[in-house]
């Protein structure tokens, strides 16, 4: 598990500009993964309300190729969902050879939501842990690079937040009467997130301090780029009989 604090020595105009570099390598990085379709990136976030997590994937991929990428929002499952193992939902959203997947919210909300709203049996709840380590398993065996971020926002910077939806007229959009009944039991979430953090390290969290959105968005981009280019990616040589042994 990696922490990633606040950094008071970070300048904001710098680092705007230097997040804007690597967002922009980030953009060419992710349409040479889609020209070779020999990888895949899927990116989970996770945290609780108003920490920035849809933010934080529009700035992410602003200079990403829309072919390329898809974004999933997991909410509560319908029936047909219900009907299936909980993994169903999710696994037929993991991303192609070729491709970013973001999950904005995920499995992990398997556990979250129905540990603290005490849904299921504990024993259920408890087998979770274990096939989610299993299931991200699977997937970096095929091919896919899981990247997963846990955005730690603050009881007070989401109280802020929350109220900017019902005070900021484009902002209204967002509110949610729910969030407020969930900020009540905001340590009982947090007391979950804390046992999936440990439980479900099998590939590595990372925990970015979310209060701060421009450093917030430098550290989960940095993380990108450096695993784009740990993938030692190159162009697709050309293929044709039609050109074979001419001359232009």
């Amino acid at each position: 598990m990696n922490y990633i604090t606040h950094d008071p020595n970070l300048d904001k105009k710098e680092t705007k500009t230097a997040t804007k570099q690597i967002l922009t390598q980030i953009g060419e990085f992710q349409y040479l993964m889609h020209a070779e379709e020999k990888h895949s990136l899927l990116i989970i976030l996770q945290g609780l309300d108003a920490s920035g997590k849809d933010g934080l994937t529009r700035g992410l991929l602003k200079y990403c190729n829309p072919v390329g990428y898809s974004i999933k929002s997991f909410k509560k499952p319908m029936p047909e969902e219900y009907a299936h193992d909980f993994l169903w939902r999710v696994h037929k959203h993991s991303p192609a050879k070729g491709t970013i997947q973001v999950f904005i919210r995920s499995h992990y909300e398997d556990i979250l939501v129905p540990t603290v709203e005490k849904i299921f049996p504990e024993e259920t709840i408890e087998a979770r842990y274990e096939l989610i380590n299993n299931f991200e398993k699977l997937l970096e065996h095929n091919g896919t690079k899981v990247l997963k971020f846990f955005l730690n926002v603050s009881k007070e910077v989401q109280e802020k937040r929350l109220k900017e939806r019902i005070e900021i007229e484009r902002k209204f959009w967002k509110h949610n009467d729910g969030d407020w009944e969930t900020r009540k039991k905001f340590d009982a979430y947090l007391a979950v997130y804390e046992k999936i953090l440990t439980r479900c390290n099998t590939i590595p969290w990372q925990v970015v301090h979310a209060d701060t959105n421009w450093q917030k968005l430098y550290f989960v981009a940095k993380t990108v780029l450096e695993t784009f280019e740990s993938l030692d990616m190159s162009w697709p040589p050309l293929e044709t009989e039609l050109f074979q042994n001419k001359t232009l």
